[in-house]
């Protein structure tokens, strides 16, 4: 991947990339299912499609790993984390192409799920039980990219609505991750899951790393292909080259002296070079 690191300044851009509506539309639209369902049926929706740890080790809710993360539990939740894949997700979707910002986003998410349910089984069991929803993993996933990308990128906000602050995003995504590290380890509010955000971007992190490496070695064995190629088709030319040369002195000697008085030799050479050059037309 090509790290830029140019100067920008920070915009929503032209208009939103499909991938990214896509994904805003299904978490607006499972939010909207997730609060009628609360709302007018006796069912946990949370308990059976958030990620539960000991409902997804035991009980083998596989489902939840990725459920989970289309679900919210406010609309300040929803807004803030469609707001920020908006803002960072339509750049790097530009960048790398739909399926493949669909592809990362999914490996953030069911990453950070998965680390944080390790770190509930170590540190938190009495948490093993409390449903995890959110796009949060994901979505600092995301951050984590767009931080690798464009690291120079200034973003200007509004604190408070009032004071603007303009930070890059190297620093914006450093900061989320230290302020993560520091509310999972001496926070209390056990609400928010800190370390799923901090599994977001370290599973962000190791994927484009790897990712990276993959597509060197993947360049270096299409390069050895198509040298081989290369080769292979002088090689041919050459052979074709070398035929015709013989080709073309049989039938010169054949206007001098006639077919009938070439040596057999020299008929079955003339008839596997016009076999053959007859096959790779």
């Amino acid at each position: 991947m090509n790290y830029q690191t140019q100067r920008f300044q920070f915009g929503l851009g032209p208009g939103m990339t499909q991938m990214v509506k896509t994904l805003i539309l299904v978490n607006i639209g499972v939010y909207v299912i997730q609060n009628l369902f609360i709302s007018f049926f006796d069912i946990d929706f949370n308990g059976l499609f958030g990620l539960v740890p000991v409902y997804f080790l035991y009980n083998l809710f596989i489902w939840q790993i990725v459920s989970y993360m289309f679900l919210h539990g406010s609309i300040l939740h929803i807004l803030i984390n469609m707001l920020i894949l908006w803002i960072f997700g339509v750049d790097l979707e530009r960048e790398w192409g739909g399926k493949a910002f669909l592809k990362y986003y999914f490996v953030c998410g069911i990453g950070a799920g998965l680390i944080q349910i390790l770190f509930n089984l170590l540190f938190f069991p009495e948490n093993q039980g409390i449903p995890i929803i959110g796009a949060s993993g994901a979505i600092y996933g995301v951050i984590l990219a767009f931080a690798l990308m464009y690291p120079e990128r200034e973003l200007t906000f509004l604190v408070f609505f009032i004071l603007p602050v303009r930070i890059k995003a190297k620093y914006l995504a450093m900061i989320l991750a230290g302020i993560s590290l520091f509310s999972g380890v001496f926070g209390a509010d056990n609400a928010v899951a800190h370390f799923a955000h901090l599994g977001g971007m370290f599973v962000g992190l190791l994927y484009l790393k790897f990712d990276w490496q993959m597509y060197s070695i993947a360049a270096q064995f299409q390069k050895r292909r198509e040298n081989k190629h290369i080769i292979q088709q002088a090689k041919k030319r050459q052979k074709e080259e070398e035929i015709r040369a013989e080709m073309d002195a049989l039938l010169d000697k054949i206007n001098e002296v006639g077919y009938e008085n070439l040596t057999e030799q020299e008929q079955a050479a003339l008839r596997r070079a016009s076999q053959y050059l007859n096959e790779e037309q």
